[in-house]
């Protein structure tokens, strides 16, 4: 397994995608807090980067490159290897290049100008949201043989989760507007991890008006340290109920 993890981290790290990806994290990151007066409002305007385009770049690299590698699974597969290890191997190498891009990318200007709390929490989410999407990459690229369907589920489920979860849920917000929606906001908000990165972020800052509902509704319902605390524990079971559910499509694939 280390083999394997090691040869997909030396093909990633060499790969000029992954290097102009943490570039323009930086330059994104450093800019952000440069233009800002407030480091405060620098790790707001960070924020709304790291929730597009951490998840997009995620999601579609990880898609294209598990597709790109079928090859060298097909061959790995062949071999007395448990398909467990291949896939587990190639989920940790993807996740492990893609968080140190991050966090070279936008973590060394968040602990240069925003080194407390609020930008630790906000490098952490950085960090689950590349896991996570990674997670959801794999899970889109063992449903389907045909690669460009897999890139376009892939899309999609990034603008899902990125734009149109928002705008479902102020529908439902004027459709039952009537009725007492507190916990069902709670449960909806869960089925998002972009949503819960958000609100994890602003339950640290303390920023109501910029929370929305259903920040507002996680921040009373829960109060700041156990919406805290049950922010990262969903985020956890995001990154690990889809990966369960590749692992498991991928073992049963007839390749």
């Amino acid at each position: 397994m280390k083999k394997i993890i090691k040869y997909v981290l030396l093909d990633l790290f060499r790969n000029r995608i992954v290097l102009v990806y943490t570039l323009v994290l930086g330059l994104f990151s450093f800019s952000v807090f440069g233009l800002e007066d407030n480091a405060s409002k620098g790790v707001l305007s960070l924020l709304n980067i790291v929730l597009i385009i951490v998840p997009l770049m995620s999601i579609v690299f990880s898609t294209i490159y598990a597709y790109n590698s079928a090859e060298f699974i097909e061959l790995l597969v062949s071999q007395p290897l448990r398909r467990r290890t291949i896939w587990t191997s190639l989920f940790v190498g993807l996740a492990t290049a893609l968080s140190v891009a991050f966090l070279l990318g936008t973590g060394i200007a968040v602990l240069c100008f925003q080194f407390n709390a609020t930008g630790i929490t906000l490098v952490l989410v950085g960090w689950l949201l590349t896991i996570i999407f990674t997670a959801l990459a794999m899970l889109a690229v063992v449903g389907t043989r045909d690669k460009a369907k897999g890139i376009g589920v892939a899309i999609l489920l990034w603008l899902f989760f990125a734009l149109l979860f928002d705008g479902l849920v102020l529908f439902l917000l004027f459709q039952f507007g009537d009725y007492p929606l507190e916990k069902p906001m709670i449960v909806l908000s869960m089925l998002n991890p972009v949503d819960l990165s958000r609100i994890l972020v602003l339950l640290k800052m303390d920023i109501s008006a910029l929370m929305g509902y259903t920040g507002a509704v996680f921040r009373d319902f829960f109060g700041a340290p156990l919406g805290m605390i049950t922010c990262l524990l969903v985020l956890m079971l995001w990154v690990t109920i889809p990966f369960w559910l590749s692992l498991n499509r991928f073992r049963k694939k007839d390749l």
